[in-house]
């Protein structure tokens, strides 16, 4: 467990944990957007086992990410050695944290019910409309959640 907290790999103060969970955050809306692709060219399939498998992956590293934080010591101490204020970097994170939370219930419920419908012969079909809407607001939350990442990210290791 020692490795999570070597020097990253991306050139900033950030331990590797930190650099691998954000290169993770900054290029799942690629992945996922991918994935609608394949919905998109009817691969409905297909579509749901890469959700299932980018969803099952993203909560992996939640985990990962959560413990990396927690044995590190925290928030306080990755902030001890930034140059940004406090209070500043405080509000982005709770604002961050806050994103991820709505991000994580959207899309644990297009999955689930995504899943479920598609079992059931309602996707595609019956279920689609709302399947869209709650997907489209999924993918909004991811994007929204990966750029507030990369802010915190950057308050805390780069500047």
């Amino acid at each position: 467990m020692d490795y999570m907290f070597e020097a990253g790999f991306l050139g900033t103060k950030a331990p590797f944990f930190m650099d691998f969970v954000t290169l993770i955050v900054a290029v799942l809306p690629l992945l996922v957007y991918g994935a609608i692709l394949l919905a998109r060219k009817k691969m409905y399939i297909l579509h749901t086992i890469v959700q299932n498998i980018i969803f099952i992956v993203a909560i992996v590293v939640i985990f990962y990410f959560e413990l990396g934080v927690r044995v590190g010591g925290g928030f306080d101490v990755f902030m001890s050695e930034s140059n940004v204020p406090y209070t500043y970097a405080l509000a982005v994170l709770i604002l961050h944290i806050l994103i991820a939370i709505v991000m994580l219930f959207y899309w644990s419920v297009t999955v689930i019910n995504g899943n479920i419908n598609f079992k059931k012969g309602k996707l595609p079909g019956l279920a689609s409309r709302s399947h869209r809407l709650t997907a489209f607001k999924t993918y909004l939350s991811i994007i929204f959640t990966s750029f507030s990442g990369i802010w915190v990210y950057l308050l805390l290791f780069v500047f």
